[in-house]
């Protein structure tokens, strides 16, 4: 009997090792759940040519893990249907209105496929003043001057809560451009008060921005009244918006604590990330509940950079 159990080993082993890649097949495709996010590949100088990137060039990692890239594809200006939401903060100094003509004339370029909203952001909510539509002339025509008053509960970050919780749910990708100074005015109370403060609902912001795939962009503009002027609370400001803009995957603009004597070459900068975006499909590892996991894009091509939100909403395992 042990002289046929030797002679049945080798059978047995070479067996199981025949199962193993089946069983690694298995758990990899039970343990890997599908996820996209917009990329913006930006040049690391200006005037030179765009690199070419393609999708083997593109590294993910989750922690120390290298993730497998299914899909990489170019949806930057008339190649994908984006939904596009200007929102002013009704807190901003009426001198915003000097710059309403580069935000029409910006808004009038966009692709016919591209939607515009306009909204002003008062009272920790968005009173819209247009919705998303084609018509980017309509769009523009909706622009008006800001109140200069932040209304009981002015927070910026609460209202672009706001606006992403009521969004309406279609395949298309969703941006923002928020003209604002940043400053909570409704939690600016003395405890909140320092440089290194930075108003809570920036990260909740954050988290429901990435949640449903929403970059957010940030330009500065002064705003009225004594916290629009001090400079603690411009600063705090600016810090705020730096920090929900880079989470999400987007630019900040400003330029010190003043305004901008034109807001075209932040708007101009703004065009070339739109005309340069891309949809990035990957496989992601969940956790036991559905969850914000962090991600690390890079690429091995030289001269560029990849920007994105800081996580990728995932599935539960």
């Amino acid at each position: 009997m042990r002289r046929n159990l030797m002679q049945r080993l080798p059978i047995i082993l070479a067996l199981m090792l025949s199962l193993l890649p089946l069983q690694a097949q298995e758990k990899t495709s039970t343990t890997t759940t599908p996820v996209r996010m917009a990329v913006t590949v930006r040049a690391l100088q200006d005037n030179k040519r765009m690199p070419d990137v393609n999708r083997e060039d593109v590294i993910v990692k989750q922690g120390k893990e290298r993730l497998q890239v299914t899909g990489w594809t170019p949806v930057g200006g008339d190649k994908a249907p984006l939904d596009l939401f200007i929102l002013l903060d009704d807190a901003a100094h009426p001198s915003l209105g000097s710059q309403f003509g580069d935000l029409r004339s910006f808004i009038n370029s966009l692709p016919a496929n591209t939607s515009v909203g306009v909204g002003y952001m008062r009272n920790g909510t968005v009173q819209v003043a247009q919705n998303l539509t084609n018509d980017h002339e309509r769009a523009a025509r909706a622009i008006r001057l800001p109140l200069a008053s932040s209304g009981a509960f002015g927070s910026p970050y609460l209202s672009v809560i706001d606006l992403m919780k009521r969004w309406p749910e279609n395949s298309s990708r969703r941006e923002i451009v928020m003209i604002t100074d940043g400053i909570d005015r409704f939690r600016s109370e003395p405890r909140y008060r320092g440089l290194r403060s930075i108003s809570p609902d920036v990260d909740s912001a954050s988290v429901v921005a990435q949640r449903t795939g929403t970059m957010i962009h940030t330009i500065f503009t002064r705003g009225v009244g004594r916290r629009g002027s001090n400079f603690w609370e411009i600063t705090n400001g600016q810090n705020s918006m730096a920090k929900l803009s880079d989470a999400t995957g987007g630019e900040s603009f400003f330029l010190g604590t003043h305004n901008a004597v034109s807001f075209r070459p932040y708007l101009e900068s703004l065009q070339r990330s739109l005309d340069n975006r891309y949809l990035l499909e990957f496989n992601a590892v969940p956790g036991n509940k559905a969850g914000l996991k962090n991600v690390k894009l890079a690429t091995e091509v030289a001269g560029v950079e990849l920007d994105s939100a800081d996580s990728v909403w995932v599935r539960a395992r």
